[in-house]
């Protein structure tokens, strides 16, 4: 008999975050190993949901047989302490954590400190916590009191391009893949851009620009103040960014906070060498071969990385072989379905 899964995922699965393309690709991987898998698709306020959108859920949960087996998306579990703490008296809950709630950036102090607990209480509940890195299982033990020995580290996993492209364009192209919010510092990156305009570059900033409207406006406006409308393109989501990676030259994500770091991960797969922060769960994905890490919120440093790499095509090359080199330790979508389902059997 095969094995049978709920798994409650926040919002259109089709979106293009990391989040949702994490859950979408384990579930689709699940679906192929046997399992059997229903889709849960709950309102997209979460983690902010109100009380309409939370009686949804509860009314979702409700309809489980007892003894199901449901995994549910970090956005949703951890503000649901209550619902949870019910539900767990009946269903196998696991919690699918891509990084605390309370280390989104542009959170007040308080509305961090009742994400934080929040979801501390709704993770008490937990039959077993998935988590994408080893940086997030460190801080659920520190921080939020999850035993090492509930939580399952399942890295995503990359997609290997056909071939390794070897762009050769007379001006380096940049490009950042991230949905355009206050975590993925894309006002750091305008501000070190600005400092490095003497040089030759375009950028292509790939990412949502409907998810923070404001911080989209604020972007346009520090481009525009700098001049550099005609060599920044903002373009929006994109379905399929494959063709984006194969013709840049430099990967460049300096967040504030990185659960993983998706994008990364699919750059060194492409073998593009990579300027980000060494910020969360960065510095496990590129190791000091493969890019340059630097402080999140400084763009000087910042600036510093790109004009190395731009002005010196070797230490550039090098890089490109240390990015191919760290993606040979990349996880495939199936190896990272194989982990969640370990972690799923120990609790059927």
């Amino acid at each position: 008999m095969a094995h049978s899964l709920r798994f409650a995922i926040p919002g259109d699965i089709e979106t293009r975050t990391g989040g949702t393309i994490y859950d979408k690709r384990v579930m689709t991987e699940l679906r192929l190993a046997g399992w059997a898998v229903e889709h849960l698709q709950w309102p997209a306020s979460f983690p902010f949901p109100d009380d309409c959108d939370v009686n949804t859920v509860a009314e979702s949960l409700a309809a489980c047989p007892d003894g199901s087996l449901v995994m549910i998306d970090g956005l949703a579990f951890g503000v649901l302490p209550d619902l949870v703490a019910k539900e767990a008296r009946r269903l196998r809950l696991v919690a699918l954590v891509h990084h605390p709630l309370a280390l989104e950036t542009g959170l007040s102090s308080e509305v961090e400190a009742r994400l934080a607990d929040l979801e501390r209480r709704a993770l008490e509940h937990a039959c077993a916590v998935v988590v994408t890195s080893e940086m997030t299982a460190r801080t659920l033990t520190a921080q939020y009191g999850v035993p090492t020995q509930q939580i399952t580290v399942a890295k995503p996993g990359v997609d290997w391009p056909a071939e390794i492209p070897h762009p050769r364009n007379t001006t380096p192209q940049l490009l950042t893949v991230g949905t355009v919010t206050p975590r993925k510092g894309h006002d750091t990156l305008v501000d070190a851009l600005s400092m490095t305009a003497d040089l030759k570059w375009r950028c292509t900033i790939a990412g949502s620009l409907e998810r923070s409207p404001e911080t989209t406006a604020a972007i346009r406006k520090r481009i525009a103040g700098y001049g550099l409308d005609s060599r920044i393109a903002l373009i929006g989501e994109v379905p399929d960014p494959e063709p984006l990676y194969r013709t840049s030259d430099l990967f460049v994500l300096p967040s504030r906070y990185e659960g993983y770091g998706m994008a990364i991960a699919e750059a060194l797969a492409f073998g593009i060498p990579v300027v980000a922060t060494s910020v969360g769960a960065i510095p496990e994905v590129v190791p000091p071969g493969a890019g340059i890490l630097v402080p999140a919120d400084d763009p000087t440093a910042l600036a510093g990385a790109l004009r190395q790499l731009l002005v010196d095509e070797r230490h550039r090359e090098r890089l490109t072989r240390g990015a191919l080199a760290a993606a040979l330790g990349l996880a495939e979508w199936r190896d990272t379905a194989d982990l969640v389902a370990s972690a799923l059997d120990a609790v059927q």
